[in-house]
């Protein structure tokens, strides 16, 4: 079953629409109606909504005992202002669909266009819409909500469009495809004095000017390793933005990234480390808490097996090249629950990076995406 050439303009023309009305990480409820209302056509046999925050599941049902094989894209954006110059450009000052979900959205509204045409043969395909990807909290949102049982799939893919690879080529392999991460916000706390006695307080600086360097170098190995870490400053402040005071609270934000998730344990426990003894040598009390938690994405063999041989009946050029990437994913969440494997889609060696203000989705993907998808569905359901 394949797309009609009505079904790829009206996929772009609604990818298109998506993009001039982005929504960022927890706020997609306009975007998650949007997609309610675009599959409506379709007949789905069941829709869940409000799944982890603002998910969508349309469930495709043949009646018949099979497998579930789950499929996921993201609906969030990004809070970047788009200088891509294209006529869909975002309507949202600040806001910008600068990595693609909604073109991966289109991919899978365009199984549900085949499969509201045709059921597969027989167990389910549930199409997942998922919010909150770029802040690690969407999948753990989705899998905790207690309407996930209802889904409980034994089989679940993904992808993600990919700049730097020639358009329409796969970027596959088994195993990790991309790294645990979290970001680590610590706050020291001393005392403030007026800026011409600064001996009479507890400045942090000195404690962040130690701290900066030194969460870096607790990184390890090198990224082909296993036991690969590595700790990146973000953003950092102290005090007051005026000159009469010498400041008493300082913050640091690092990201702490690993390949492998039991790897990152040791990390964090590093920091806090390093963290409480420089704190406790300039007499500064200290502080920390974690957001935006993502475990390692991990391919399941057998998965990037139904994944290969459907790319390979398809014709779409594919390789092991460019992964595991250092970036991460929380889709890898869904691999805990289910045989699970994601691939990288080509977007061309030259086209503008992901979370760049100039980047757009390729809309010639959409058909490639779905059809690499709807070939392994088939495969596995008939």
């Amino acid at each position: 079953m394949t797309l009609t050439n009505r079904d790829i303009v009206e996929l772009t023309e609604w990818r298109r629409k998506l993009h001039r009305q982005p929504e960022i990480s927890n706020e997609e409820e306009k975007t998650a109606k949007e997609v309610v209302s675009f599959l409506a056509d379709t007949g789905p046999d069941k829709v869940l909504t409000g799944l982890g925050g603002n998910g969508v599941a349309a469930i495709y049902d043949s009646g018949k005992n099979g497998p579930t094989v789950l499929f996921r894209s993201e609906l969030d954006a990004l809070p970047i202002e788009e200088l891509s110059g294209v006529p869909h450009a975002s309507q949202i000052p600040g806001k910008s669909h600068m990595c693609g979900h909604d073109g991966h959205t289109a991919i899978l509204a365009a199984l549900g266009r085949q499969f509201g045409r045709e059921r597969p043969a027989s167990g389910r395909v549930v199409l997942m819409f998922q919010p909150a990807e770029e802040t690690g909290n969407g999948a753990a949102g989705v899998v905790a909500d207690p309407r996930f049982g209802e889904i409980a799939p034994d089989f679940a893919f993904s992808l993600h469009n990919l700049p730097g690879v020639p358009f329409g080529e796969v970027r596959l392999k088994p195993g990790v495809v991309n790294c645990a991460s979290r970001g680590m916000r610590i706050v020291l706390e001393g005392k403030t004095a007026h800026s011409s006695m600064p001996e009479t307080g507890t400045s942090p600086m000195p404690a962040i000017s130690e701290l900066m360097p030194a969460l870096p170098a607790l990184g390890r190995a090198t990224f082909a390793d296993d036991d690969f870490s590595m700790v990146t400053v973000t953003h950092a402040r102290m005090g007051e933005a005026v000159f009469g005071i010498a400041p008493a609270h300082a913050e640091v934000w690092a990201t702490l990234r690993t390949r492998r998730d039991e790897r990152m344990a040791d990390l964090c426990a590093a920091a806090e480390t390093l963290v409480k003894e420089i704190a406790g040598r300039h007499g500064l009390s200290a502080s920390w808490d974690y957001h935006e938690i993502f475990v390692a994405s991990v391919n399941a063999p057998d998965a990037v097996e139904h994944l290969r041989r459907a790319l390979d009946e398809e014709s779409v050029a594919h390789g092991e090249e460019a992964l595991p990437m250092r970036a991460s994913e929380d889709f890898g969440l869904f691999g805990h629950s289910a045989r699970s494997a994601m691939f990288f889609l080509g977007a061309g060696e030259r086209h503008p990076a992901l979370h760049n203000p100039d980047y757009d989705f390729p809309d010639d993907l959409i058909p490639i995406g779905s059809k690499i998808f709807m070939r392994t569905a088939r495969n596995l359901l008939g």
